[in-house]
């Protein structure tokens, strides 16, 4: 499996990397559970890291092996000023060629079947930069 990268030789501030080992220390529910899932290379032998830098952003969780970015979203995602924050985001992160999935915490602490499979899915078939959406986020499909 080809390493994309993104992460090694960046210009991180120290408090960016204040702030990353901050939020590490004190994840929420949703990102502990979300955590437990994968550490450790628990799915299909990856490296997930938690509240990585990427151009400046910290990320929930990154697998730098496959470029995929997930964020753990609680009810704030859903206010309009938040949802312009993260499109921004969101575009940053597609212009790096990274897949980003969304996570709601609902379905972190209660679906981890839908979880993993998702994450499965996504290793096994990357979806390309046309089936991402907006933002660049791979969507729970309805």
């Amino acid at each position: 499996m080809e390493t994309k990268r993104i992460v090694q030789n960046q210009k991180i501030k120290d408090l960016k990397v204040e702030l990353s080992r901050k939020l590490r220390k004190n994840m929420t529910e949703a990102e502990g559970a979300f955590w437990s899932l994968v550490r450790n290379r628990k799915i299909c032998g990856l490296k997930f890291r938690r509240q990585q830098v990427i151009d400046g952003l910290i990320v929930d969780f990154f697998c730098n092996e496959i470029g995929l970015v997930i964020e753990i979203d609680g009810p704030i995602h859903e206010e309009k000023e938040q949802k312009y924050i993260d499109n921004g985001r969101n575009e940053i992160f597609k212009r790096k060629g990274l897949t980003l999935l969304r996570l709601n915490n609902h379905e972190v602490l209660h679906d981890h079947e839908f979880v993993i499979k998702t994450i499965q899915h996504i290793i096994s078939n990357p979806p390309l930069l046309e089936e991402r959406g907006q933002g660049g986020e791979v969507s729970k499909g309805d």
